[in-house]
């Protein structure tokens, strides 16, 4: 069992550490030379019109974030349904209480306009 644990750990050390020696190698050895050119700011090969800094709503990030938390969630409902059968009326009624969390928070994410595209 703790050699589980010891891969996972192992596994976490290898993802955090190897991000940042990469990092560090590349800022070392990559060439650093500033030009205007360079740090003109660039948007689809055209000079941009006005500030580059402009604002716009953010409904466009509120309705990707409750797209990937519905997506998730409902990736849970497959293990559940392949096992209906065999889990009994507990597994049935903790997932009803599951959907039902499911639906309020769709009920709030609609009601609040993170579903309006618009």
């Amino acid at each position: 069992m703790s050699d589980n644990f010891a891969a996972v750990g192992l596994l976490l050390v290898f993802a955090v550490v190897l991000p940042i020696v990469v990092m560090t190698v590349v800022h070392l050895l990559a060439p650093h030379k500033p030009h205007k050119e360079k740090l003109k700011t660039y948007e689809c090969g055209n000079e941009p019109i006005g500030k580059a800094w402009i604002g716009f709503k953010s409904n466009y990030f509120l309705y990707a974030i409750v797209f990937a938390a519905f997506d998730v969630e409902v990736i849970f409902l497959y293990p559940w349904a392949l096992t209906f059968r065999r889990l009994g009326t507990f597994a049935f009624i903790e997932m009803f209480i599951f959907m039902i969390i499911l639906i309020v928070g769709f009920w709030y994410a609609w009601k609040e306009g993170a579903l309006n595209w618009m």
